[in-house]
């Protein structure tokens, strides 16, 4: 489980990113890059890093699921996970 302050950070930096996703589309269209560097650096989307949603693991994130490899298999192990089934052969 990740610290509850590094998993509160990354929150907060998607927050911004949405909060200021249009102001730096419409000054990047203009090509104004001073106005773009005066922007919060967390606003930058390229700063933004995928957690797992419920331990805030950042390696071995499943992007179809939202969450990491260890918690997907006791997911998929316990049956929580529709059409997932432990391959035997």
């Amino acid at each position: 489980m990740a610290k509850k302050s590094v998993i509160a950070r990354g929150l907060k930096r998607e927050r911004a990113v949405a909060r200021y996703a249009e102001k730096r589309a419409a000054l990047k269209a203009a090509g104004d890059y001073e106005a773009l560097d005066k922007l919060p650096k967390n606003a930058s989307p390229v700063r933004l890093h995928n957690r797992c949603k419920i331990t805030g693991r950042p390696r071995g994130y499943m992007r179809k699921f939202g969450i990491c490899r260890n918690v997907f298999r006791e997911m998929a192990s316990d049956g929580k996970i529709p059409g997932i089934t432990k391959s035997s052969w």
